[in-house]
């Protein structure tokens, strides 16, 4: 071997950390012009949008953030939350994204668990992160987003007028932690995903890539940015220079129009997205097509062809909060274009084939390390190895140790593979429910209905539902003497639980178990899907 070729070392001119801040340097100077967001009649040019990035980080390490300190944010999409993707990152703080959706408990525990610095929230849902902040241990510094057209002098706003003093530039370490996304497992308790940034700038450059991404795409952001960062969307917008739009509320009607007014060409959302826009369109068809990434629960092939009709071509997309959203896809394949619409539509809801930036997806029987073979039969547990996968959870070592055994991350989710190499999957092997792109511990779920004196056992799974793909279904055995009343048990889920947490369907039945114990649930699945 030679060895000449190991005498050299890296230099800064030969080797720069891997960072999505880099994307946004450039296209303050390459697409200094464009267009980068579009929000209630403002616009901002891609160099206005660097320039605000540059003040917002400029305050925040005024008030305290640094490298490892965590950034909360809570709020729906707008331009002040694309604007902090960048802008914690350039402090070499950690952005954290939550939830909207979640009820205070489980923000106050994130804010604890994460000690989160500081947190910015949007006026229009303050409510419930002051219910959070009395009810967590933390008090992080609070930095309000006014409401639109409000005439009260805007916290996160005053940041951004903060004369700047930091340039646009990444770690000096791409392994560094770059954002914290939480995600419901299976234990009830939400963990902590950490993410660096060298596979945030990868996962960005390999959505370009398999997505075919091309410059100057118009994009809506529909898809929340508490969900893996908007599937790494915001980072992928910079590196093409499209223009980002954010409506004040995702329904069918604003979408429709935003598509309309502002030559969507992108987008990416849940199947329950899909449909609704679907059933609300009015004969509406997008000529250019517009491009749409989804994901969660499969797709239901009716809403593939009525979305297709409209002049939406989707790709449906596989993933999970821990590998940065999407590593797989539903891949077109050219033998495809001579299938009927129904048969295509099936296709299209298969989790499909690696992208670009994965090392490696595999279909792998756990008994034997070994992939299952391409028969569409055959099923093994979905496992991911490559540079989009998380560093570990946070605080949670034996939990990372679990999910990166023998070298692969363990997706928990049972499929097969067919001839064609496209993977589909079959089963969940973890008890997590993917309802309208949320994830819903199972676990938490029936620890909440342990606490209603009336049940004796409680088991929940998924059903499947036409709307949100899946809800939660739960099995019920009832204490001696106790009514059997639904309505009232889904009414004390909801007092506990967020709306998307709570069971849609109760069946009182006894509850098949195992010889131990051990709650069968692959026949309570089967039950719910019949029911």
């Amino acid at each position: 071997m030679r060895t000449d070729f190991e005498a050299y070392s890296p230099t800064e001119a030969n080797f720069v950390p891997l960072s999505p801040v880099s994307f946004l340097a450039r296209a303050a100077d390459v697409y200094a012009n464009r267009t980068a967001t579009v929000f209630e009649g403002t616009r901002r040019s891609w160099a206005e949008v660097g320039a605000r990035v540059q003040s917002v980080a400029t305050g925040l390490r005024g008030m305290g953030v640094d490298t490892g300190e965590v950034v909360a944010v809570f709020a729906p999409n707008s331009p002040a939350v694309f604007e902090l993707h960048f802008a914690v990152p350039v402090t070499g703080g950690v952005l954290c994204t939550i939830n909207t959706r979640l009820e205070p408990e489980t923000v106050a525990y994130i804010l604890d668990h994460s000690a989160a610095k500081v947190v910015i929230v949007d006026a229009r849902v303050r409510p419930v992160l002051d219910a959070a902040l009395k009810m967590a241990d933390s008090q992080p510094d609070v930095v309000e987003i006014a409401n639109v057209g409000s005439a009260v002098s805007c916290g996160y706003e005053t940041l951004a007028m903060t004369p700047a003093d930091l340039f646009l530039t990444g770690p000096a370490d791409e392994w560094q932690a770059i954002t914290l996304n939480y995600t419901s497992g299976t234990s009830g308790k939400p963990k902590g995903v950490i993410y660096h940034h060298r596979g945030a700038y990868l996962m960005a450059l390999g959505t370009v890539a398999g997505w075919q991404v091309p410059q100057a795409p118009s994009y809506l952001s529909v898809v929340p940015l508490f969900h893996c960062n908007g599937w790494g969307h915001p980072w992928m917008m910079a590196i093409m220079g499209g223009k980002v739009t954010f409506t004040h509320s995702p329904d069918a009607a604003s979408i429709l129009a935003a598509i309309k007014d502002e030559q969507v060409t992108h987008f990416g959302a849940a199947p329950v997205i899909l449909q609704m826009l679907a059933e609300n369109s009015d004969q509406t068809r997008f000529d250019p097509p517009v491009q749409a990434m989804t994901a969660g629960a499969p797709p239901p092939p009716a809403v593939l062809e009525k979305t297709a009709a409209m002049g939406m071509d989707v790709m449906h997309v596989y993933g999970l909060t821990e590998t940065y959203g999407h590593i797989s896809q539903a891949l077109w394949e050219r033998d495809w274009d001579s299938l009927d619409a129904s048969t295509q539509a099936d296709y299209r809801a298969r989790q499909g084939v690696a992208f670009p930036m994965v090392e490696n997806v595999a279909v792998i029987n756990r008994d034997t390390g070994q992939p299952v073979p391409r028969d569409g039969i055959t099923q093994g547990e979905i496992a991911i190895r490559g540079n989009t996968v998380m560093k570990g959870y946070l605080g949670n070592t034996s939990a990372t140790e679990d999910a990166f055994e023998g070298g692969w991350f363990w997706s928990g989710d049972a499929a097969v593979v067919h001839p064609d190499g496209h993977m589909q999957i079959r089963d969940r092997l973890k008890d997590v429910i993917i309802s309208g792109g949320e994830n819903v511990s199972s676990v938490e779920v029936e620890a909440v209905l342990y606490r209603h004196p009336d049940v004796a056992t409680a088991a929940v799974v998924a059903k499947p539902d036409v709307k949100w793909g899946e809800v939660p279904c739960a099995f019920i055995e009832l204490r001696e003497g106790a009514d059997p009343d639904a309505g009232a048990l889904i009414a004390f889920c909801r007092s506990h639980l967020a709306g998307f947490k709570t069971p849609k369907h109760i069946i009182f039945t006894e509850i098949p178990k195992t010889a131990t114990g051990k709650v069968q649930k692959f026949l309570l699945r089967a039950l719910a899907k019949e029911g």
